[in-house]
């Protein structure tokens, strides 16, 4: 009878034995879950712009007045005032910078007008146009560009001035703005 006993507590220390076993191998329902991500980024050659020349209208006289035109090629073309000679006209240029092959938009800005330097307070209103081929456009504007493989572009400003009868002499200027920044 000793024997069934020991018999009887064996089996029943294996089968204690082999819930336990089967307990860790299988283990308990899971409450909680991990995973990992990743994180990154990539930093790109800030955008830039700086002015390559100035948008010039040359020198002019005017009696009936009229319209002066600078093309995005610095190409002038006079309606109603009277040019002056082979005087020195050019197209705004803004050369840009940035991360080859990138998008960016293009906004410019500035006074819509001319004001005489002299202190008279006269003024010439001025109508801008652009393009970045400086193709000789006389109209209509760009918004967005695409730096080259070198990461430059050009944009080219040209403008029309509306010259009033016996507008008065002097030195007019105002500004013409460029902003550039990455889409």
């Amino acid at each position: 009878m000793n024997t069934t006993i020991k018999q009887q507590r064996t089996l029943s220390t294996l089968a204690v034995l082999a819930v336990v076993a089967a307990g860790l191998g299988l283990g308990a329902p899971a409450y909680a879950a991990q995973a990992t991500a990743t994180a990154g980024g990539t930093v790109v050659t800030p955008i830039a712009v700086v002015v390559g020349t100035n948008l010039a209208f040359g020198t002019f006289a005017a009696a009936a007045g009229g319209t002066i035109t600078v093309s995005t090629s610095g190409v002038r073309a006079v309606s109603g005032v009277v040019a002056m000679g082979a005087s020195a006209t050019s197209a705004a240029k803004f050369d840009i910078t940035g991360e080859p092959g990138s998008t960016y938009a293009i906004t410019h800005s500035g006074t819509a007008v001319l004001t005489n330097t002299g202190g008279g307070g006269e003024t010439m209103a001025l109508a801008k146009f652009s393009d970045l081929t400086g193709a000789n456009a006389t109209s209509g504007d760009v918004s967005t560009g695409t730096l080259s493989a070198g990461g430059t572009q050009s944009l080219y400003v040209g403008g029309t001035l509306t010259v009033a009868a016996n507008q008065a002499p002097g030195t007019y200027a105002g500004n013409v703005i460029a902003t550039v920044e990455y889409n």
